[in-house]
């Protein structure tokens, strides 16, 4: 094997990430042009000077005093410093946090799946990298550069032969020094050398997701991206995919952190404001206060709308086809799967438990629940059936409820009350073939979402999924590309549109002023948590614990 070196592209990671260029699929150069500490150190510089800035403004203010007159006594407290401190203290806090967190420990996982395979990948991070090095491979890998090494255990002697990848920090994943092993998949190999790795005592095994934590805490990605790493990885579908590549590369960050600014600079003149409600200075009449307060709320619910689609991508929905005996749910199921999944008879009762599958809308994950028939029986197994079939509604995000169009549509306000109350519903009348009903959309029928189908004629179907489509969101969002979001982003969009709500509310009053200022900077503090600028100890444990170890 040819002992030359090339300069790969790292697993799974973006060539921005490590520094460098594309240059073809497998070749990853460096960047002369880009400086190397520029990214690295931008924020944590930032937030230094912002320190400084603060302290020596301060003391400037205080010396000034002296000399000047009450009311230059009173414009020397810039409104915007009260912006900054509130947001810096949060921000300088988040930051001593995550420089602690470059803490001496090393680890070390498998970074591919378990069993058998063509290669498997074990990878290290941590200051004791160059002496797994040197114990393992006998030298310090030239940094980011591949080059074929025999893996060696503490006789010297090879238990793989494979890649070593060297990225010395911070020009890696974590920010630390990385080294990558690149061996044959065997579980036998690369136990004895993560064995080997482990046996040095300056190195522990990762938790689950640690990698990109300390990727996070390192600066390398805000948590949003962070999180989009695990989307990326368990993506079901391509459209969650593209949507969740998006996200790693920023998209859905650049947006929270454009509003942001924008609610700040709005922030900013509403302290103004406050602070000079005593002089003929004032630049924010009510009018701009409510227009500002109004765009601001305009451009957060797009936000939000968009969010959601991404959620939508990202979790797929729920979508339970519930109704009475013999309506034809299974085969409705089978004809929209096009396979055989449920039982199908003309008994009625025919299925018992809660059956699901999943099919594939445009890039929408649905999980299709078939249940058994709404109605009293004797049987204890049906009627266990039945129980389960109302707990499966009551945790649909859509419930399809289905009808015999021959005998059961004159009904339908009886079967509604089996659905609770603001749950999401399309009213399917099947069978519509024996009727000659036309199928498709029925518009004001029972004053909901009505669609007429036969299941064993497939028609209607491709109604009834436009229909799902659009109860659920999907199909009415915007047409840009998605990127992918989380149940926990919009329930800090959804606080923060509440939060505006209130200042626009409380803007219609002068003498609320100061509410309104305290409503905007808690929405700022909820778009923050998004980005992991403001976070806790507990809820970053909760979302790296999802992650895959060695990732």
């Amino acid at each position: 094997m040819d002992q030359g070196s090339f300069h790969p592209r790292p697993l799974l990671c973006f060539a921005d990430t490590y520094g460098g260029v594309n240059v073809r699929p497998t070749v990853f150069k460096s960047n002369p042009s880009r400086p190397d500490s520029a990214e690295d150190y931008d924020g944590f510089a930032s937030g230094l000077y912002f320190l400084f800035s603060l302290v020596s403004s301060r003391f400037g203010a205080l010396l000034a005093c002296e000399q000047c007159s009450v009311y230059h006594t009173t414009v020397v407290y810039n409104p915007e410093d009260r912006v900054r401190e509130d947001l810096g203290a949060e921000a300088l806090g988040s930051q001593a946090g995550r420089a602690s967190t470059r803490c001496e420990e090393s680890i070390a996982a498998i970074a591919t799946p378990p069993g058998h395979g063509g290669i498997g990948i074990i990878r290290v991070s941590g200051p004791a990298v160059k002496r797994v090095a040197y114990w393992v491979l006998g030298e310090e890998p030239e940094p980011r550069t591949a080059r074929v090494y025999e893996f060696l255990d503490q006789n010297k002697s090879p238990i793989d032969q494979g890649l070593a990848i060297f990225f010395n920090n911070p020009h890696s994943y974590t920010g630390e020094d990385v080294l990558e092993l690149h061996g044959h998949g065997s579980p036998a190999a690369l136990d004895m050398l993560m064995t080997r790795i482990l046996e040095l005592g300056t190195v522990r095994l990762a938790r689950p997701g640690e990698f990109t934590e300390r990727a996070f805490l390192n600066g390398k990605l805000d948590l949003a991206q962070a999180e989009s790493v695990a989307d990326l990885i368990g993506s079901r579908t391509h459209a969650a995919a593209r949507a969740a590549k998006k996200s790693l590369e920023g998209a859905f960050s650049k947006e929270i952190t454009s509003f942001s600014k924008n609610l700040r600079e709005l922030r900013v003149q509403i302290e103004a404001e406050i602070d000079f409600s005593d002089e003929p200075v004032g630049v924010l009449d009510d009018d701009k206060l409510r227009a500002g307060l109004d765009e601001a709320a305009e451009a957060l619910e797009s936000l939000l709308c968009r969010a959601k689609r991404g959620a939508l991508l990202g979790g797929g929905a729920k979508v339970v086809l519930a109704g009475p005996a013999n309506a034809g749910k299974s085969s409705l199921m089978n004809a929209l799967l096009a396979e055989e999944r449920s039982i199908v008879h003309n008994s009625p009762g025919t299925t018992r438990d809660v059956i699901e599958s999943e099919i594939d809308i445009d890039g929408l994950l649905l999980r299709l629940t078939d249940t058994a028939g709404l109605r009293q029986s004797n049987d204890e197994v049906e009627t266990e059936g039945v129980r389960r079939a109302g707990n499966a509604i009551r945790g649909a995000d859509l419930v399809l409820l289905v009808l015999d169009d021959t005998n059961d549509g004159t009904n339908y306000h009886e079967w509604l009350k089996g659905v609770p109350s603001r749950k999401s519903t399309i009213v399917i009348l099947n069978k519509c073939d024996i009727t000659n009903r036309p199928y498709g959309v029925i518009p004001d029928f029972f004053g909901e979402v009505t669609v007429a189908t036969s299941a064993t004629k497939q028609l209607g179907l491709n109604s009834l999924l436009e229909a799902i489509k659009q109860q659920l969101g999907y199909s009415i969002m915007s047409n840009e590309e998605p990127f992918m979001a989380r149940h926990r982003h919009l329930r800090a969009l959804e606080s923060a549109k509440v939060n505006l709500a209130h200042a626009a509310a409380n803007a219609k009053d002068r003498r609320g002023i100061e509410l309104v200022a305290e409503d905007v900077r808690i929405a700022q503090q909820a778009l923050a948590e998004i980005l992991g600028t403001v976070s806790n100890e507990e809820l970053l444990g909760q979302i790296f614990s999802t992650f895959c170890i060695g990732k």
